[in-house]
């Protein structure tokens, strides 16, 4: 478990503005610059505190350019071999029903080695909610080939692009898993813009109180940037997601919190 806090300092003659949700650490992000990891764990961590959850939410930390995200939020939190986040979300929550659980999974993540351990808790229908950021490539370990890597798609394991023969077709997680029937809310979002981002946050929310009301299985999924391994300035990364991540992997829900039937896009 870590909890690490540290201050800021605020030059003289300066005036704060705008301050860290209580739920983030002062520690500056590592994330490469453009990354949207940082927007999306702000949101997270907004919603905690507004929610009135930080003395009894637990974070699972997975391999992947998330791997740190015990040094940045200011709650309980573990990091658990490669995949299998779901698999100790699982154990934490049955152990401790009354925490608040979540995960925070990359594609390779999430959508490659803990496919099934993804699949699994949402079919039992645990009580816990699932974060999954798809940028479509792996990001910390130099750029392949993942799961959700698009046809076409050049990475640094792929570099004439994704071969549907060779290779196969992306994983469409919110799809696949909203056809399970212990799953209670299933969305995806970007973080492409501001209206986008108030968007996202509040499918965080809604997974939050999905689990707070004992309700099941959460997972949002974010469309995420990676200027780095795209080769591309944030912006023209943004550009890109919009013109050909959001045509194979459509906004919306795909089951509601609402109940069957309540499905509808973003």
């Amino acid at each position: 478990m870590s909890q690490t806090h540290t201050s800021v300092c605020i030059p003289e003659g300066m005036e704060a503005v705008a301050t860290r949700p209580e739920s983030l650490t002062a520690l500056p992000f590592t994330y490469c610059p453009g990354c949207t990891h940082g927007t999306i764990h702000r949101l997270i961590a907004e919603v905690i505190v507004e929610m009135g959850l930080d003395d009894r939410t637990v974070a699972i930390a997975p391999v992947g350019c998330a791997v740190w995200i015990y040094e940045f939020f200011a709650l309980d939190s573990i990091q658990v071999p490669h995949g299998r986040a779901p698999a100790v979300a699982t154990g934490i929550k049955r152990a401790s029903p009354d925490s608040i659980v979540f995960t925070y999974q990359g594609d390779g993540d999430l959508a490659g080695i803990g496919i099934a351990e993804v699949i699994h808790a949402a079919a039992r229908g645990e009580n816990l909610a699932c974060f999954f950021v798809n940028n479509a490539v792996y990001g910390m370990t130099q750029g392949q080939m993942a799961p959700t890597t698009l046809p076409g798609q050049k990475t640094t394991t792929s570099p004439h692009g994704r071969d549907l023969v060779r290779d196969g077709h992306p994983i469409r997680v919110c799809e696949l898993l909203s056809t399970l029937d212990g799953a209670t809310y299933v969305e995806r979002v970007a973080v492409t813009d501001p209206k986008a981002i108030r968007h996202a946050k509040r499918a965080i929310r809604t997974a939050f109180e999905v689990q707070a009301e004992g309700r099941g299985f959460s997972l949002v999924e974010f469309l995420s940037i990676c200027p780095t391994w795209w080769g591309k300035k944030p912006a023209d990364a943004v550009e890109w997601l919009r013109e050909n991540m959001l045509p194979h992997y459509p906004l919306g829900v795909f089951r509601s919190a609402e109940g069957p039937g309540k499905e509808a896009a973003a």
